[in-house]
């Protein structure tokens, strides 16, 4: 396939592992994917298991549905249980647990719940039911911020005032700073988000050169993206650098995109406190609608429980976002917890962690040492 097959070349792959390996260290480095989507990729294509040894890749928080604290879940199933509502939301959310039951649950038991493929088309649906309350499920860090806010704007020139937004996007930035704050994670670099920084750009990231010292490079998704991405590092780790390189500029430009921010400034502002699922309070780090679109501003319209829930006590998804776990390091994580049936967030979403281990086989470090003798360059 045009412009994918090339960064999928088996040659090229081993090309660039070659090169990592001569400038692999002696001693243990720590690199952190930031992003869910890096993270499934790392282990669809097996890059994990080729890399030198003393290489270890730390999963980062980077899936928007795995940092969505219960409390909050709780106050979308709430919605979804009002009269006359009709609730929309993307399908990786349907089956993620809250305090007592999922929007799958819910549905089963009565409540209007729709899956969509995009805010549009939970607007579509207001169009279609004017008696109804139509409330999105808007969630996901600046990569899906800007689709929530044209929508709104959408909503407001053509006053649709039966359709509303729950608004729980997040911001990586501050993710990252509080990451970093944490003296249980040590890092020594990082594979920057993509998706994300095709919105933000790259100077947002300039802190964690200058301030933490630690080198980040955005990358894109591909095989060859991550490997040349982590070669990139290892040359800076190498010469005592510490910068912000941008792997991805095919797509990433060093402003982003500064249509998606404007529309994202004028519909959004920016939270005193948000709760992140395992990192617990994070300051400046959540969206919500500013005041002039209120009418489309679900936190508005319904009188919400707003209560802190704590995570079920077999589930350690806080850790495995934070990076201080592996997913098989959850006890029960494959048995207990699965897709099917699963216990925490990061077994739901198609970019969680545990999900990327159960779903490519990774279910012990023996598991993974087995792999890794037995390994191939796959890309």
């Amino acid at each position: 396939m045009k412009y994918v097959d090339e960064f999928r070349q088996p040659e090229k792959a081993q090309a660039l592992l070659n090169e990592i390996e001569k400038l692999s260290l002696n001693y243990p480095l720590k690199i952190m994917e930031v992003c869910g989507g890096h993270t499934h990729s790392i282990f669809k294509y097996g890059i994990e298991e080729i890399l030198p040894q003393n290489i270890e890749l730390i999963h980062g928080p980077g899936c928007p549905v795995c940092v969505m604290p219960r409390g909050r879940l709780d106050d979308a199933i709430y919605i979804s249980q009002q009269p006359n509502v009709i609730f929309t939301t993307f399908g990786d959310t349907m089956r993620v647990p809250g305090s007592t039951t999922s929007l799958l649950q819910a549905k089963a038991i009565g409540s209007d719940i729709r899956m969509v493929y995009s805010p549009l088309d939970s607007l579509k649906i207001a169009k279609e039911n004017p008696n109804k309350q139509v409330v999105f499920f808007a969630l996901g860090f600046e990569t899906t911020a800007p689709s929530t806010a044209f929508t709104i704007l959408q909503a407001a020139t053509e006053n649709i005032h039966n359709f509303s937004m729950f608004s729980n996007h997040v911001l990586v930035i501050p993710a990252l700073k509080a990451l970093l704050d944490n003296p249980d994670l040590q890092l020594d670099g990082f594979v920057g988000p993509g998706h994300v920084s095709m919105v933000i750009g790259t100077e947002p990231y300039e802190f964690i050169a200058q301030k933490y010292g630690k080198p980040i490079v955005i990358s894109g998704f591909e095989p060859l993206d991550i490997l040349q991405s982590i070669w990139m590092l290892l040359q800076q780790i190498s010469e005592n650098r510490c910068e912000v390189e941008n792997q991805y500029n095919r797509l990433v430009q060093p402003l982003g995109n500064t249509v998606a921010l404007k529309a994202m400034n004028q519909v959004f502002e920016v939270r005193d406190n948000f709760e992140w699922r395992g990192l617990g309070e994070i300051p400046n780090s959540g969206l919500k609608i500013r005041p002039e679109y209120a009418q489309f501003d679900a936190e508005v319209k319904f009188i919400l429980p707003n209560r802190k829930i704590a995570d079920n006590k077999a589930c350690q998804c806080g850790e495995i976002l934070k990076g201080v776990l592996k997913p098989w390091q959850c006890k029960v994580f494959g048995t207990a917890c699965t897709p099917e049936n699963p216990i925490g967030t990061c077994m739901v979403s198609s970019e969680g962690a545990c999900a990327a281990y159960y779903k490519y086989g990774r279910f012990s470090q023996i598991g993974k040492q087995n792999i890794t003798e037995s390994s191939k360059v796959t890309a």
